[in-house]
């Protein structure tokens, strides 16, 4: 590991936790060349994950494109960052379970939506109008509806 400050390749461990809900390594480090401290973290390498969009192109899976339209739909809401990262993590870690190698957007959606109808409706009705592409206001009324017929 070289050191940002002064690049040695001369380090050593001062602390090592667990991070991130158990899925990375934290670990404080001392350069012995110019004895400065940074933190570096550990994560379990997986295979990437590769999205099939609707129109059959393929790109890398992103993480930030989950958690944007996660905040989007949550804006104004009593959601807290935590809340929204929990529901990204959650997402990822089906993710993880079901892909095997390559999945679907829509699928990703369908995961995305499942964590916010758990969480807040409101957020989840904003997160499928944009997901399913909602044109006209009975579209609106009918998720309401089978929202509604959820909690009967």
């Amino acid at each position: 590991m070289k050191c940002p400050y002064c690049q040695s390749e001369e380090d050593k461990v001062v602390d090592s936790r667990s991070s991130r809900n158990g899925k990375a390594i934290r670990r404080r480090r001392e350069c012995l060349g110019c004895a400065r401290r940074y933190t570096t973290y550990e994560y379990v390498e997986t295979t990437p994950i590769i999205i099939v969009k609707s129109d059959g192109r393929r790109e890398p899976y992103d993480r930030v494109k989950i958690l944007e339209g996660l905040k989007m739909a949550c804006t104004k809401r009593p959601i807290s960052a935590e809340d929204i990262e929990q529901m990204a993590d959650n997402v990822e870690n089906q993710l993880q379970t079901l892909a095997e190698g390559e999945i679907s957007a829509k699928q990703i959606g369908e995961l995305a939506m499942r964590q916010l109808y758990q969480v807040d409706e409101v957020a989840y009705i904003r997160f499928a109008s944009v997901y399913r592409k909602f044109k006209e206001v009975k579209e609106f009324l009918a998720e309401i509806k089978a929202l509604q017929k959820s909690y009967s």
